[in-house]
C-alpha cells in the first residue's frame, strides 16, 4: 500500500471538473484572507479579500503594480524567492512578508504561491498568492511579550526587595527567628540568635520550645495560641538555661501564599526586679492612656504627632495610628496655622495650657468643638508635648440654649424699633460681636497680642485701633495705629 504523502484530491477532474470559473473563484478566495492574481513576471492583475477592511486597504493601492513595489523594503527578498521558487503546478512555503498599507502601517500577511496555467495558447502561466492575515497573531505575540516583561520588571522588583530585607535581616542587631506557624519549627535565623541561643539552632529537629525552662515553654505557647486566635498577643518574658539569659519575646503573625509563620524578636529583658513594679504601673497607665475617652495625643516640639490614642483617631476620623504618625496636629485643628502657633507660643512661655476652645476637623469633614489642654515635657531623652483634647459639642449646645446674656433678647431689639434706626441697631450689634470676638481672641492667648492679631486676621495696628475703641486697655509701649 502506497503510503506516500499526497497534497492533492485523488480524484480532482471528477469531483471538480465541472465547476465554472465564477465556483471556483468563490472556493479560492474562501481559503485566504488574501488572494493575488499574478502574470508571470509578478504583476498584480486581481486580488479578492475576505472582508472590507482587507479590501480597502489593498484593492485601490495594490491592483496594476508588481508585487515586491506592495510590501515592505525587507520583504521584497522574501517576494523574489517566492516567485523564483514557484513552479508549474507546484506550490511555494508560506512566507511572512509585510505588505504596505495607506495608513503607514504594515499589513503582516503569511503567503503561499502556486501557478495556473493563464488559459491562452501561448503557454504562459499566472501565479496565485494565497494569505493569511497574521495580525491577531502579532497582537497576540505582543501581548505575550509584554505580559514577560512585566513578569520581568515585577521578578526583578521582588529580587531587589527580598535582597534589602534579607540584608536588614542579617545585620540586625537582634535575636530573630522564623517560625512554622502550624509545626513551630524553625525556618530561618539571623546571626544573632545563632549567638544567643547556640550551635544546636541549626540541627534540624531545633525548636524554640526545646531549648526554653519549662514555664517558659508553657508561656510561649500560650502567646503562640492567642496569635492564631487573635492576631495578636503581649510580649512575653522567657529564661534561656544557657547562662539563665532572660529575654523579651515578640512575637508577630504573617502569611506568606498559603502558610502562616512567626517571627520571632528576643530582645534581652535588663529590667531590674526592684523596679519591674514601677514598669508595672507605667503599662497600666499607657493602656489607660490608650482606652481614655478624652483624644490624647503626644508630638514633637514642633506639633508633629508621634502617638495617638483611640478616641484622638475617632477625631480626626482615620482608621490606625500610622494615619497620624509623622503628621502635622495642626492639620486636624481649628484654623489653620493659627490656633497651633498659639498653642506653641503659650507653652513655650508658661510649659502648661489649659481649656483653650477651638474645632477639631476630621478627614472626613466632620468639625468636632473641643477644648485642648496642653503641657511641655523637656526632661527625658526625647522632649515632647502632651495634648488632651475633650469633645464639648454637647456642652456647648446646652449652653447656646439657656444663654441670654450675649446678645440682646427678641424683645429688647423690637423695643428699638420705632424708635432707633435699622442702622444703628445693626452697628450696634456689629460692635457688640467685635468687642466680644476680640476679648475672646485676648483670653484665648493668654493676653498676647500679636497672637489674638493673627488670629482675627487682623494687623497688630488695626487691633489696637478696636482695642481703644472699646476701652480695652492697652500698654503705653505698644505703637500707635
Amino acid at each position: 500500500m502506497n503510503t506516500s504523502f499526497q497534497r492533492r484530491f485523488g480524484n480532482a477532474h471528477s469531483l471538480l471538473g465541472h465547476l465554472d470559473a465564477n465556483v471556483i473563484s468563490n472556493l479560492i478566495t474562501t481559503t485566504a484572507d488574501v488572494v493575488l492574481v499574478m502574470d508571470e513576471n509578478g504583476v498584480i492583475e486581481d486580488a479578492a479579500f475576505a472582508n472590507e477592511e482587507l479590501f480597502n486597504i489593498g484593492r485601490a493601492h495594490w491592483i496594476g503594480k508588481p508585487w515586491g513595489q506592495t510590501v515592505t523594503e525587507e520583504s521584497r527578498v522574501k517576494v523574489n524567492a517566492l516567485l523564483r521558487d514557484m513552479g508549474a503546478d507546484k506550490g511555494t512555503k508560506w512566507r511572512h512578508l509585510n505588505q504596505s498599507a495607506d495608513n503607514g502601517t504594515d499589513l503582516p500577511v503569511s503567503y503561499s504561491v502556486i501557478t495556473v496555467p493563464s488559459g491562452k495558447t501561448d503557454g504562459r502561466v499566472r501565479a496565485l498568492a494565497f494569505g493569511r492575515d497574521l495580525r491577531p497573531q502579532v497582537a497576540l505575540q505582543q501581548k505575550v511579550v509584554n505580559a514577560q516583561r512585566a513578569m520581568e520588571r515585577d521578578y526583578w522588583h521582588l529580587k531587589n526587595v527580598e535582597t534589602r530585607y534579607r540584608l536588614l535581616f542579617q545585620v540586625s542587631s537582634e535575636a530573630l527567628l522564623i517560625l512554622n506557624a502550624d509545626t513551630e519549627k524553625l525556618e530561618d535565623s539571623n546571626p544573632a540568635a545563632f549567638e544567643l541561643l547556640g550551635g544546636d539552632l541549626h540541627k534540624s529537629s531545633w525548636s524554640i520550645a526545646s531549648g526554653l525552662d519549662k514555664a517558659s515553654s508553657v508561656a510561649l505557647g500560650k502567646a503562640f495560641a492567642e496569635l492564631r486566635a487573635s492576631g495578636q498577643t503581649a510580649p512575653v518574658a522567657l529564661t534561656l538555661p544557657q547562662g539563665d539569659i532572660k529575654v523579651l519575646a515578640h512575637i508577630s503573625l504573617f502569611r506568606q501564599e498559603k502558610s502562616a509563620h512567626f517571627l520571632v524578636r528576643l530582645v534581652p529583658n535588663q529590667t531590674r526586679p526592684a523596679v519591674s513594679a514601677n514598669n508595672q504601673t507605667r503599662q497600666l497607665l499607657s493602656e489607660v492612656m490608650e482606652s481614655a475617652p478624652d483624644a490624647l495625643v503626644v508630638t514633637d516640639l514642633n506639633g508633629t504627632v508621634l502617638s495617638a490614642n483611640r478616641s484622638f483617631l475617632q477625631l480626626a476620623q482615620v482608621s490606625n495610628e500610622a494615619l497620624v504618625q509623622g503628621e502635622p496636629l495642626d492639620r486636624w485643628l481649628g484654623r489653620a496655622g493659627v490656633d497651633m502657633k498659639v498653642l506653641l507660643s503659650n507653652l513655650k512661655q508658661r510649659d502648661v495650657v489649659r481649656l483653650f476652645a477651638t474645632r477639631m476637623r476630621g478627614d472626613l469633614g466632620s468639625a468636632t468643638e473641643v477644648e485642648i489642654s496642653a503641657v511641655s515635657v523637656s526632661g527625658g531623652e526625647q522632649p515632647c508635648l502632651g495634648f488632651t483634647i475633650r469633645d464639648i459639642s454637647l456642652r456647648l449646645g446646652v449652653e447656646a440654649k439657656s444663654s441670654n446674656d450675649v446678645f440682646r433678647s427678641k424683645g429688647q431689639m423690637t423695643e428699638l424699633v420705632g424708635r432707633v434706626p435699622l442702622k444703628d441697631i445693626v452697628s450696634e450689634t456689629t460692635d457688640l460681636i467685635e468687642q466680644m470676638c476680640i476679648e475672646a481672641a485676648l483670653e484665648l492667648t493668654g493676653d498676647n497680642r500679636s497672637s489674638a492679631a493673627e488670629m482675627l486676621g487682623l494687623s497688630r495696628q488695626s487691633l489696637y485701633v478696636k482695642l481703644r475703641r472699646f476701652g480695652i486697655n492697652v500698654p503705653d509701649n505698644e505703637p500707635e495705629a
